[in-house]
């Protein structure tokens, strides 16, 4: 169970950092590369918590516009919810900068394709999902 958590905030902190590489206004501004990848982890964590904790309340309270968009205003939410976790970032001191909304949706957007494709590219044996 805990190799599948590690696995797990290992392939958000990659999807994070690809991210910071493709969209323009998302980035790490740290030093050195060790706390870059403290700084990617210790993010990594805050998302799984953003996602665990406030995403499954503003989906039983925006279940209308769920399904009154046919599924599209998951990608709103998900933009906010990026862009909270780069504010919950920057007020615990990470170097973890959210540019606004427009980043945190495109962010979002790389965030989810990267890790669904690291996760179906990992073993099950290793990510039991």
């Amino acid at each position: 169970m805990a190799l599948a958590s590690l696995v797990r905030i290992a392939v958000v902190a990659v999807a994070l950092w690809v991210a910071t590489v493709i969209v323009p206004g998302i980035a790490v501004t740290a030093a050195t590369p060790v706390t870059r990848f403290g700084t990617l982890v210790a993010v990594a964590l805050i998302f799984g918590l953003v996602n665990a904790v406030v995403k499954p309340i503003v989906k039983i309270l925006g279940c209308a516009f769920y399904i009154l968009t046919l599924g599209l205003f998951a990608l709103i939410v998900n933009a906010l919810l990026f862009l909270l976790v780069g504010w919950l970032a920057g007020r615990i001191g990470l170097p973890f900068v959210v540019d606004g909304f427009v980043p945190a949706f495109f962010g979002a957007i790389v965030v989810g394709v990267v890790a669904f494709v690291l996760h179906v590219a990992i073993p099950d044996r290793v990510d039991h999902r």
